[in-house]
């Protein structure tokens, strides 16, 4: 999943132009269209956020597909780390 395609088909499905949802979360069109045309690399967090709450998305979902930790685990990450392999380890093979 890559954020600009994705995002698009989330903003397609809420029927929101692209026109009316970039000046909801205050950016240009221009730059809003090169991030779902995968034209430019997934906006700063705040965007995400701000696009995610417009279109009532999962931040978490968001940034994965940014391929990004969310802001507030971005401090954590060695902790986050630590439970993933614990968690992944306990899983039967």
């Amino acid at each position: 999943m890559v954020f600009g395609p994705w995002i698009r088909t989330e903003r397609e499905k809420v029927g929101i132009s692209l026109k009316h949802f970039a000046e909801s979360i205050g950016i240009s069109q221009a730059y809003w269209s090169r991030i779902e045309r995968g034209l430019e690399l997934a906006p700063k967090d705040s965007l995400i956020i701000a696009a995610c709450e417009r279109l009532g998305l999962s931040t978490d979902r968001a940034f994965i597909a940014a391929q990004r930790l969310p802001p507030d685990m971005q401090g954590d990450l060695e902790l986050a780390v630590s439970l993933y392999r614990e968690l992944k380890s306990r899983r039967p093979t």
